[in-house]
Formats: C-alpha cells, structure tokens, sequence
C-alpha cells in the first residue's frame, strides 16, 4: 500500500467518524437556590418543555415525562424535581445513535436548551 492511499484511506476515516457526532449523554442536575412550591416547579418544567415541542407529561408527584420527536429522531426523558432542584435523564431515543453512553450531539443541545428554560421561567416565578 503506497503512503497516499495510506493518507487518503486515514483521511476518510476521520472525516466519517465526525460525521457520526456523537457526545456523552448529557444528563442534568441542578440544585437551586430558592425554594419553590411543586406547583411552581410542574408549572416551570411543563411551560419550559411545551416551549422547546417537547411533549411533557405529569406521570407522578415530583415525575414528568418528556418525549420530543423531531423528523425521524426521538428522545425521551424524565425529569424529576423537589422544592429546590430537579434533574433531567436520558431514558431512550430512536436514530439518535444511543449506543455506549454516547448520542448524536443533537440530543444534548435539546436538552440543554430545556435546561436553559426551565431556570428562565423558575427565575421568572421567583419575581412574582
């Protein structure tokens, strides 16, 4: 094999392991400051998920599934929460190449952008 099919066969290599973008599951767990009530927390989460189309569903006290669906790629989560934190964790996807504690990047902006809100409209509440 000569050095310049050794090089171009290394190069493609590289360029379709970066196409798969994957990244660590990014799994969120934030403690707050302030104490709210589990009204304001469910309220928060809720409105922060419905404003990013993630379905948001109460499943028990202090417990809300999210589902987001986006063309071909689903995730879904659970968020937990109590008075002064909350948490969101990776439950399963569909075409998001989950595999080994990894998943495309896609999945952790998604989630990270919930993140983002929800401590938005928990700092909103903390206006009122």
């Amino acid at each position: 094999m000569s050095k310049r099919s050794l090089i171009v066969m290394t190069i493609a290599a590289t360029l379709l392991t970066g196409c798969a973008r994957t990244a660590p599951v990014h799994n969120v767990d934030q403690s707050l400051t302030q104490r709210y009530s589990d009204s304001e927390m469910k309220t928060a989460i809720i409105e922060a998920g419905l404003g990013r189309k993630w379905i948001m569903t109460p499943v028990a006290p202090g417990v809300i599934n999210g589902r987001y669906a986006q063309r071909e790629f689903v995730a879904n989560i659970r968020v937990t929460y109590t008075a002064q934190s909350y948490s969101i964790q990776y439950v399963s996807s569909q075409n998001l190449k989950a595999s080994n504690g990894k998943i495309h990047a896609n999945y952790n902006r998604w989630v990270n952008n919930l993140d983002q809100d929800i401590q938005l409209r928990l700092a909103a509440q903390a206006l009122k």
